[in-house]
């Protein structure tokens, strides 16, 4: 038996309840392309991909997947997996072009037709409101560190929900606020691509007021949707056992967790991290309230560890990151754990008292040659799959509620400011062509799935 097997029939799917989600993710601006077509207005990520030196190669998310006139095609690959779920995102500018103001008809009639389609085929649709692409128009008005875009966010999910809440019940307010309030605003890496720390703590108050306000907006047009909030969040280990080390640590934990978490369970902003920062945040009476708007569910994205070492003369958090040696890393050089995706769905459970837990997103970049035979081979990553499920499942054996997981991606695609250099899909895309080939991680997921629906069978 390989490893593989081994990791395979070691998976616990009995922990995972019957009718647990086996889903696929992707992004708009990542896999959509015709960002000039039907009355879509420019993103902020189509002006940072289109500045010089921002992206790796040059690359832009012009074409990106064709996913918009590909969409049939992809919805079969879906079926082909067996994934009886699907998280996307909505583009904002696809459907309110000037970020306030008309709705565009022929937006909405895109994901309209997309969601009628997903559950033609069996797919449960999971929506993204925000996945980082804000019209570049309300950039120029502000952006997120401006109150504003809050309000219009939640106007804008008021009107995708209002179109699509009779058949999409499973909602997600924000992706991954960290990385367009941190990298976005603070490291630079992002779109917009700002190096300014109150910017950037403005930014995350005034993303989580708009998930906040936004849940609101939802649930006022659609009484029955399940709203949640995706985090990205990592396990953090210090360097060294110096006092030093361990109050870096302390640090990106608050960086990385606690300042998106916190909020939104009601404890406020952490003190710790207020002081770290050294910025007012725009507070308004009532907004601490708006934010901590209750949670049918909560998401984790989860890729790698981090670990840290004090960096007294550095930008906030003061901490850097420091390589272990010895340990196996992803074709993005990111650490691999998988222990941690279990440790944080149990911190979720305990800590927190999450009530139902996604895994929204967990995958791995590697280089991708296809054979001769047209098939697309890639072992690490199918062994970082099997490894993170079986962590999955333990967590649930332990007790977190865990009712779904989502590979990141179904496609390769537009990795953002790595361009298309890395591979993330379960399918192969050579974006010359648009050819799709299912790798053999999709194979080994569509396994899973296969075997976890057979357990249950017997069970019944």
């Amino acid at each position: 038996m390989t490893d593989l097997e081994r990791t395979f029939v070691s998976i616990d799917l009995a922990a995972l309840p019957h009718d647990f989600l086996w889903g696929t993710a992707t992004a708009a601006y990542q896999i959509e392309g015709a960002v000039a077509e039907d009355g879509r207005s420019p993103s902020i990520w189509d002006t940072f991909s289109h500045t010089p030196g921002k992206v790796a190669g040059g690359d832009t998310g012009d074409v990106a997947c064709d996913h918009y006139h590909r969409w049939r095609e992809d919805i079969g690959l879906m079926r082909r997996l067996g994934t009886n779920a699907y998280r996307l995102s909505v583009a904002w500018p696809r459907v309110i072009p000037g970020g306030d103001g008309p709705v565009n008809p022929k937006g909405l009639d895109f994901y309209d037709e997309l969601i009628d389609a997903l559950l033609a085929a069996g797919i449960t649709p999971s929506v993204t409101l925000y996945h980082w692409d804000l019209p570049q128009v309300l950039q120029d008005r502000g952006g997120w560190p401006a109150r504003e875009t809050a309000e219009h966010f939640a106007a804008y999910a008021s009107v995708v929900a209002g179109r699509l809440g009779d058949r999409v019940n499973h909602w997600t307010t924000l992706n991954e606020p960290l990385c367009s309030a941190w990298i976005g605003h603070l490291e630079g890496k992002m779109a917009p691509g700002l190096t300014d720390l109150t910017a950037a703590v403005r930014a995350s108050y005034h993303l989580l007021l708009g998930h906040g306000l936004a849940a609101q907006a939802i649930r006022a047009v659609s009484p029955s949707a399940q709203v949640g909030l995706v985090t990205n969040l990592s396990t953090v280990h210090a360097a060294t056992d110096s006092p030093e080390d361990l109050a870096a640590a302390r640090r990106m934990d608050g960086h990385t967790n606690r300042w998106w978490l916190d909020p939104v369970h009601g404890r406020g902003f952490p003190a710790d991290m207020r002081e770290v920062y050294g910025v007012e945040l725009p507070e308004h009476e009532g907004d601490l309230t708006t934010i901590a708007a209750p949670l049918d569910w909560l998401g984790l994205n989860y890729y790698m560890p981090l670990t840290v070492a004090d960096d007294p003369t550095g930008p906030a958090p003061r901490a850097r990151q420091v390589a272990r040696p010895g340990v196996r890393r992803t074709g993005m050089d990111w650490e691999i754990d998988a222990h941690g995706i279990e440790t944080l769905l149990l911190r979720l459970t305990d800590e927190y008292g999450a009530r139902k837990l996604y895994v929204t997103e967990n995958g791995s970049a590697y280089p991708d040659v296809i054979r001769p035979d047209g098939t697309v081979d890639d072992p690490e990553r199918q062994q970082y799959l099997l490894d993170h499920l079986a962590a999955c499942a333990s967590a649930a054996r332990k007790g977190a509620p865990l009712a779904g997981y989502f590979a990141w991606s179904l496609l390769d695609n537009f990795e953002w400011a790595y361009g298309y250099d890395k591979r993330f899909g379960l399918v192969h895309v050579d974006y010359e062509t648009q050819r799709r080939t299912i790798k053999g991680t999709g194979y080994r997921y569509a396994d899973v799935i296969r075997a976890h629906g057979e357990r249950g069978r017997r069970a019944a």
